[in-house]
């Protein structure tokens, strides 16, 4: 089955270039690509992509204002943030406000489309540095309690996979349990974390 993907990019080589690749590549389909945020709200749920690239600076609304509007219109979509920013504040801004994955401009095109892949599988992918970046910020910030005590044990366990980006057949199988219960769990833990998206919840995990 091909993978449903839309762009939010302003700068036109970019988005050009990115949009001619998955065009050709085999298993991917381009369903559209839109230079504003608000270009991208009007159309968007039109045509609901599978996986979204975004860029953060956009003009007028940025990035991760359109992707907190996005994961309400179109909750299905999931959001790879695609930008040249590497300051901990916007991946965490990013991750919260509902993107699934956070990766540098830099990236090479394969690598973009095996994100693309990967995060439509329930993977949450970084590049190494941004990774690592998580990993500081929410040890400089300090951890703090927050809504992770309503959780059961079982998911917690869930969330911990999540968080070490593991998709959800394969959670099924580690936990031995089927994965429309794997899909109960995560259902209870957007509840109780009080969060839409697997980003949100794994910043709350982070940083317990």
């Amino acid at each position: 089955m091909e993978i449903k993907v839309s762009i939010i990019e302003d700068d036109d080589w970019i988005r050009e270039a990115l949009a001619s690749r998955i065009k050709h590549t085999k298993g991917f389909r381009f369903t559209g690509s839109y230079r504003s945020g608000e270009e991208a709200l009007a159309q968007v749920p039109q045509n609901v992509p599978d996986v979204i690239l975004m860029d953060i600076n956009l003009p007028k609304m940025d990035g991760i204002e359109c992707v907190r509007h996005l994961k309400t219109l179109v909750p299905s979509a999931q959001i790879l943030m695609l930008t040249v920013y590497e300051d901990s504040e916007k991946i965490f801004d990013s991750l919260c406000a509902g993107a699934s994955g956070y990766l540098l401009k830099r990236t090479s095109q394969d690598e973009i489309l095996t994100a693309i892949t990967e995060v439509q599988q329930g993977h949450s992918p970084m590049n190494g540095h941004i990774a690592r970046k998580v990993v500081q910020y929410f040890n400089q910030r300090g951890r703090s309690e927050n809504d992770l005590h309503k959780l059961s044990k079982r998911e917690r366990e869930v969330l911990e996979h999540l968080a070490k980006g593991v998709p959800y057949k394969e959670i099924a199988s580690l936990l031995t349990v089927s994965i429309d219960t794997v899909r109960m769990h995560i259902k209870g833990i957007y509840g109780k974390l009080h969060v839409h998206s697997r980003g949100e919840a794994v910043a709350k995990y982070l940083w317990q």
